[in-house]
């Protein structure tokens, strides 16, 4: 067997439904998929019944110890040459293993991942957080496919590597960003990471403003971590959300205090998201969505990078990352 598909779960039913009606849609049938209920109060083992003829999928349920601890008990388990990652809010296009299977066999690589889109079926919140945190406004590119001011590096939504990969660095670390500490130490033991473009899934991410700002906030505290484990590994593009929100605090100061000229570079910019969104997707409504989903994805990684840098950095506070790292369970 190929592919070993490992996805953990934590009270995510009707996700689980709609990721398996997907995988067994698959055109490439060589895969096996692991379902790894990490102690979820409403379990999705009737869901995952379902569809034991329709595709390959096994079925676990552990103590609740975190996602990371539940995908390398996944590994343990699994019987393919190849580990691959999808969360569980994930659908996945028929063709993806057809595609991977096409792009391994002209690009052998050791560790690859894929990007993400919004399939037409998303509601408008969805669609517009999706785009907000792949367009190059916002995160500069360095998601959903493009690599404009960052190396590539895999995210577990659509991840995969080798199990000789595995066999040498081990498994993911229960950690924020454990796909960006597993990627970093992927390559630093010089194993090939690429980006397979073809290989697509669609991501629901989060369904309302308020879990995406709390999303993005451990995303930008958690970007602070992995400076501590990875010195040098930081790069302007991670620093600019917080930029951002010093730079737009002081404008809104000055537009009330000196002149209300001061907000224009604020509205240019909002303008600018909006007409890349509506030219990207077509569809006005999501575009003026867009707006709020931007300010929130650049305003809570801002906020969540300026917090952890001032307290880990500056003011050298909390838990050393290392003896963080052991108390959570990681390899």
């Amino acid at each position: 067997m190929k592919y070993s598909v490992i996805i953990p779960v934590y009270n995510r039913i009707s996700e689980v439904e709609d990721l398996l009606r997907s995988l067994s849609q698959q055109t490439c049938k060589d895969f096996e998929v692991i379902i790894v209920e990490d102690g979820s109060t409403e379990p999705c083992e009737d869901v995952v019944k379902e569809y034991e003829g329709k595709v390959d999928v096994k079925y676990f349920f552990k103590e609740n110890e975190g996602r990371s601890i539940a995908r390398n008990y996944g590994m343990e388990r699994a019987a393919g040459d190849y580990f691959i990652f999808f969360d569980s809010d994930c659908v996945i296009p028929p063709v993806y293993f057809e595609r991977l299977n096409e792009e391994l066999v002209k690009n052998p690589v050791d560790c690859f991942g894929g990007p993400d889109s919004a399939d037409e079926s998303f509601s408008d919140i969805q669609k517009a957080i999706n785009h907000s945190m792949t367009s190059f406004l916002t995160t500069g590119g360095i998601r959903g496919g493009a690599v404009q001011l960052e190396k590539f590096t895999p995210r577990t939504f659509n991840m995969g590597f080798s199990r000789a990969v595995y066999d040498t660095v081990g498994g993911f670390r229960e950690m924020f960003s454990e796909d960006i500490d597993m990627s970093m130490r992927i390559k630093n033991a010089g194993f090939s990471i690429a980006l397979i473009r073809p290989a697509v899934v669609f991501h629901k991410r989060r369904v309302d403003f308020k879990k995406f700002f709390r999303q993005v906030y451990v995303f930008g505290m958690s970007r602070i971590t992995l400076k501590l484990l990875y010195p040098g590994s930081m790069k302007l593009v991670h620093c600019l959300p917080a930029l951002a929100v010093l730079i737009g605090i002081a404008l809104i100061v000055l537009s009330f205090t000196v002149s209300p000229w001061f907000i224009t570079p604020i509205l240019v910019y909002l303008l600018a998201i909006f007409v890349e969104a509506y030219i990207t997707t077509e569809d006005p409504w999501i575009a003026v969505l867009a707006l709020p989903a931007s300010v929130i994805q650049i305003s809570g990684y801002g906020l969540g990078f300026i917090k952890a840098y001032v307290t880990k950095i500056i003011f050298r506070r909390g838990r050393d990352v290392n003896e963080e790292i052991m108390m959570r369970k990681g390899k």
